[in-house]
């Protein structure tokens, strides 16, 4: 594969995990929009939030099959058409059945795509033989930062969610499929039994046993993520006393610092691998919720969300890179069980930390999340078996530079 397929391919697969990331923002900071346009009643409302990653995991079960027959970048250039459209007809139904149907697809279209990307992902920095991987999912944390922002924008102007939604999607939908053109896949380790190109080889077993300390990081992660995602704001203002405005800012810095950490992760990856990288991470988030969970006041809260960000995001890019080096003759499959683990996490985190916060105390439902990402540190070898490295010094020796 030539240099210059392999960066038009890296740059379209950051432009898909951009995309993404604003897609998915415009949706999940719309949620009160959503409930009121539909008529979605307080109990119902958290069955439609699950249905959502609960259809996604399905999915990407689903994809586990359907890429030992075509390439993952197939999957990818069709499913996010769909994630888009299905946000369009969130935005434009009226009836309780058409948000169903809406989500449903929306649920199951991400769940293909997410095991997509991450697939690609795993490929390319194969064949670059180096960390690019952080670099993917900052794209998708600038995405998410964007896709806040127009939703604000929305909110703020109080436009209805499908004058919001349009304009985003006639820009990016389009860009995705033009960008689709250069997808490109690197090929799997030489001399892997059932090795294919891209890593499908479905000749190649993945014990869950090998695979389990990973999927548990990848919980642990997302049950941080979800921590954040829903109850900064809650926590700031109802425990530590800040205005309603004040309480909006923690997840906008957590964003910002998990962009500004992805963005330079991969350094930090090739410099001291990447063992030390999410041992580095795991200890800087947990210091996050330990502050967090005794902060004073507002602003010592937001200290700790800011390290939350700069911890947590290490953690998800490096758990499926590791899945990709630990079964390099069928990363795709590794991929794609790992993934599944995104949404068991995102499912359990949030109302861990409700069901705790009300029979315990919220101070106390933060030293949970605290623990689990503690115990990442139990698993942080499985980053860094021998199998896993790239060569002597964490980088494969190279001709000629690709990016």
């Amino acid at each position: 594969m030539t240099d210059a397929r392999l960066r038009y391919g890296r740059a379209s697969l950051a432009l898909s995990f951009l995309v993404q990331g604003v897609t998915f923002a415009l949706l999940v900071t719309r949620i009160p929009a959503i409930q009121d346009r539909y008529g979605i009643s307080d109990g119902l409302l958290p069955v439609f939030l699950a249905a959502v990653p609960v259809l996604a995991g399905a999915a990407s079960v689903a994809t586990e099959k359907v890429v030992a027959r075509v390439r993952p970048g197939v999957v990818l250039r069709w499913a996010q058409p769909v994630v888009m459209l299905a946000l369009l007809a969130v935005g434009a139904g009226s009836e309780l059945w058409q948000a169903a149907v809406a989500l449903g697809v929306f649920g199951l279209a991400v769940g293909a795509l997410d095991a997509s990307m991450n697939m690609m992902g795993v490929s390319l920095q194969r064949a670059y033989g180096r960390s690019i991987m952080l670099g993917f999912h900052a794209a998708y944390s600038l995405g998410g930062i964007a896709g806040a922002s127009l939703a604000w924008a929305g909110a703020h102007w109080d436009l209805s969610l499908l004058v919001s939604y349009l304009p985003a999607v006639a820009v990016l939908l389009p860009a995705a499929l033009i960008g689709s053109r250069w997808y490109a896949e690197g090929k799997a380790a030489g001399g892997v039994p059932g090795a294919e190109p891209g890593g499908r080889g479905q000749g190649a077993s993945v014990p869950f046993k090998l695979l389990m300390p990973l999927c548990l990081v990848m919980a642990f992660a997302y049950i941080g993520d979800s921590t954040v995602s829903n109850w900064s704001a809650k926590y700031l203002q109802d425990v530590l006393g800040s205005s309603e405005q004040l309480a909006t800012v923690p997840y906008n810095v957590y964003m910002v610092t998990t962009l500004l950490g992805r963005a330079v992760g991969d350094l930090g990856v090739r410099r001291f691998g990447a063992v030390a990288v999410v041992r580095g991470g795991s200890v800087v988030a947990a210091l996050g919720f330990a502050v967090v969970a005794v902060a004073p006041g507002a602003w010592w809260g937001m200290l700790g969300f800011t390290l939350l960000g700069l911890g947590l995001c290490v953690i998800v890019p490096q758990t499926f890179a590791a899945a990709g080096r630990m079964f390099p003759g069928a990363s795709d499959v590794a991929v794609a069980r790992l993934n599944v683990f995104n949404y068991v996490g995102f499912l359990v985190g949030s109302p861990l930390v409700g069901a705790l916060g009300d029979a315990w105390s919220y101070r106390g439902a933060m030293l949970v999340p605290m623990v689990l990402v503690l115990a990442t540190l139990v698993y942080a070898r499985s980053f860094g078996a021998e199998p896993a490295r790239y060569g002597g010094g964490h980088e494969r020796a190279r001709a000629a530079d690709v990016g």
